[in-house]
């Protein structure tokens, strides 16, 4: 993409950006659907299934980029969408609604996120390396987490949940929800390889590093699907799903999506990772911490995520990596 001008690249960049979101969206529904009619409880198909469907934007970009060698764009990406979605789409969904939380989602799921990105900052934040057996043991902390889900009594008593963005169609024939899930994985994949090319270009092409461009654009775009579910929970009133949503996304991007990049392609990283791991990891601990008190994210609250985004995204403009 470095022969295309700037503006055809960042075209391309954007029409990737809705070229993901709509096989994402696919992604979503198709799994949901599938999960539904095996019976499975909408909050636990909220924590995990939904969750994993929202972060096929972040797996694809990742793992493209991990095979094609943008190792920045390949980590950057998932350090950057898990800021994105805490800062501005958790912090601005508190703003329109304070949030409720609970002792599950606080205790389980919020801990889980915080210990995930501690975890993450222990084995890379430090050595600035994601090898192959960093890959395994985060990997291996994903299929724990999963089991505790759905080995979770209280999960089970809420069957009658209802995630948004997930219908009811239990009368829909299996094969064309698989056909879906295919479709829309092959759009995502696809879609990635695009969007890592033009990415690169347009960090070369302004002079900033491709960290910069992959923990704020890149990671922004993946975050399509996230920003699109928990705002259908604003509107119809799952406040407690959507934060649910951002969580369980947050944790399989940082278990299952970097698990499988370092299993697949050990990577090293710019100096500038140590930086916004621990931005990161330090608004983990502050959306914990707000979930807990009052059992909610007030609305000030959420300004003060999306104004802490904002700094760190102005942070890393500033630096140009």
């Amino acid at each position: 993409m470095d022969t295309l001008p700037v503006w055809a690249n960042l075209l391309m960049a954007l029409g990737t950006f809705f070229a993901i979101a709509i096989g994402a969206k696919f992604v979503v529904d198709a799994a949901a659907a599938l999960a539904d009619r095996a019976g499975v409880s909408h909050l636990v198909i909220g924590l995990t299934v939904v969750a994993v469907g929202t972060s096929a934007p972040e797996f694809g970009v990742t793992l493209v980029a991990a095979l094609e060698g943008r190792e920045s764009i390949s980590v950057g990406n998932i350090v950057g969408s898990n800021i994105f979605n805490i800062g501005f789409i958790l912090g601005g969904a508190a703003v329109v609604r304070a949030i409720p939380t609970g002792a599950i989602i606080v205790w389980r799921d919020a801990a889980v996120l915080v210990a995930a990105t501690v975890l993450l900052f222990a084995l890379v934040g430090l050595d600035l390396r994601l090898g192959a057996m960093d890959g395994v043991i985060l990997f291996t902390c994903l299929i724990l987490y999963l089991v505790l889900v759905f080995r979770d009594r209280h999960a089970r008593e809420e069957a009658a949940q209802e995630v948004p963005g997930v219908e009811d169609v239990g009368r829909a024939q299996v094969w064309m929800q698989a056909g879906y899930l295919l479709l829309g994985l092959g759009v995502v994949a696809l879609s990635s390889h695009f969007l890592v090319a033009s990415a690169s270009a347009l960090a070369r092409s302004f002079g900033v590093s491709e960290w910069v461009i992959a923990v704020t654009v890149v990671a922004a775009g993946t975050s399509v699907p996230e920003m699109a579910t928990t705002l259908a929970g604003v509107a119809r009133g799952h406040m407690a799903i959507s934060a649910g949503n951002v969580i369980g996304s947050d944790i399989f991007n940082l278990l299952g999506v970097l698990g499988v990049a370092g299993m697949t392609t050990p990577m090293g990283l710019e100096p500038a990772a140590r930086g916004s791991l621990l931005a990161l990891t330090a608004m983990v601990l502050v959306v914990f911490v707000m979930m807990r008190s009052g059992w909610r994210v007030s609305r000030i609250e959420g300004v003060v995520l999306i104004v802490l985004a904002a700094i760190r995204w102005g942070l890393d403009f500033a630096s140009r990596g």
